[in-house]
């Protein structure tokens, strides 16, 4: 068909990003779809112009293998998966050769609002997916493929491992560790303030999400495999040289991290720094009371790892910050940021992470559950994931309703604060 006749556009799953896209599309200004609900995917692919699978990564291939062949002469065909490997192969498998493929991937979830998210397009798709009125980007599926690597699977591996981590209240960067000991870190009064507030608040928005949102990207995605099983061991070899109190070495290998990364202090990278809100902004944002008493420095294991990570991989975030940065990713980088911008931030918490105890046992839980979070992704195993992930959302669900307003709060603030992009 013409690109500049009325296009019918075909959503094949409907969880709540297939209700989002729905529900844009049908309110657009000038474009009024007539919405009509079918028996079935075979139905969607024969009717539509645009077919939009908006099916998890672990299902794809069957979903596709399913309704493919009944794809309509001369259609366009596109998936909202956050891995393309799998789902490219699947086209090229199961479409009619008649297809053209042109798929999307919405950089946000179904809470965030569209606008000015980065998606991956061209043009007649983009015309039709204007009232999304989302920033566009185009890639192939394999630069897809390595920019969501580079920016979502080891902050997300992070933030689990975080919470599958501190199994004794306090967690040196978040955690299981709190389900473990059945306490949540903002009862304790010492997670709050700064950096704090933004690993609880994150932390929560990914349990609160559903598992598979995470898993696929996370287990389907080679380059991402490889990136969190450098990240376990980064966090376990800066562990041993803590416990060996090597704060020499320790204190080399994370600078040697943040000249790869920032560049040196006199001589910085020029690259803008990403976002980081002012201690006082993110107090707004804190759940719970602080403690009477000043916080024992933190040595902020998960912050040090992920940039030993990167240094060891050979990669520069700043590439892919623009181009495919969530939300939560620009925030969680302004931390890191935050961290390694002060040599004196940096030099205390090297310094606590070789000397003070108080977030020892904390750290020691992190190192476990990176190493689980990293067993469990190279196993491929997404029974074992939901497991595991299931089980700490459970812990935090009586609670979760209290944090998210903070959370929700929180992400609002910076989509303002940044633009949306």
């Amino acid at each position: 068909m013409h690109p500049s006749q009325p296009a019918v556009v075909g959503l094949i799953g409907m969880g709540q990003m297939g209700r989002m896209y729905a529900d844009r599309l049908a309110s657009a200004g000038n474009y009024r779809p007539n919405v009509a609900v079918v028996a079935d995917g075979h139905l969607v692919s024969r009717a539509s112009d645009l077919i939009i699978y908006s099916v998890d990564s672990e299902h794809i291939e069957m979903i596709v293998e399913q309704y493919g062949p009944s794809t309509k002469l001369g259609a366009i065909v596109a998936a909202q998966t956050s891995v393309k490997a799998p789902e490219q192969a699947a086209f090229q498998k199961y479409l009619p050769s008649d297809t053209r493929v042109c798929s999307i991937h919405s950089l946000h979830g179904p809470s965030i609002p569209p606008d000015g998210q980065a998606l991956v397009k061209k043009h007649w798709v983009m015309d039709i997916l204007a009232p999304l009125r989302s920033r566009y980007v185009e890639l192939s599926y394999e630069e897809h493929d390595v920019v969501m690597a580079n920016t979502q699977a080891c902050t997300h591996a992070a933030f689990l491992s975080i919470l599958t981590i501190v199994q004794t209240i306090v967690f040196s960067s978040m955690g299981t560790a709190w389900h473990a000991t059945g306490r949540f870190p903002w009862d304790s009064g010492r997670y709050i303030g700064g950096i704090e507030v933004a690993k609880i608040n994150i932390t929560l928005r990914i349990y609160s999400s559903k598992w598979h949102v995470y898993a696929g990207l996370a287990i389907m995605n080679p380059i991402a495999r490889m990136q969190i099983d450098q990240f376990a061991r980064s966090v376990t070899e800066l562990f041993v040289m803590m416990v060996s109190n090597d704060e020499e070495g320790l204190k080399k290998r994370v600078y040697a991290g943040r000249d790869h990364v920032f560049g040196s202090h006199s001589s910085p990278r020029s690259s803008p720094p990403p976002i980081f809100l002012s201690e006082e902004v993110f107090m707004n944002f804190a759940i719970g009371e602080p403690a009477a008493g000043p916080s024992p420095p933190n040595s902020h294991l998960t912050i040090l790892a992920i940039v030993d990570c990167w240094h060891q991989l050979g990669l520069n975030p700043f590439l892919h910050l623009d181009i495919a940065a969530t939300p939560v990713f620009r925030l969680w980088f302004g931390l890191i940021y935050h961290l390694f911008d002060s040599p004196e931030r940096l030099d205390k918490a090297i310094h606590a992470a070789v000397y003070n105890l108080d977030y020892r046992a904390d750290d020691c839980e992190f190192v476990l559950a990176a190493r689980g979070w990293s067993q469990c992704i190279s196993y491929g195993d997404f029974k074992l994931y939901q497991a595991r992930f299931e089980q700490t959302a459970e812990f935090f669900k009586p609670r979760i309703e209290e944090a998210q307003d903070k959370g929700n709060a929180m992400l609002k603030y910076i989509l303002e604060f940044c633009g949306s992009g």
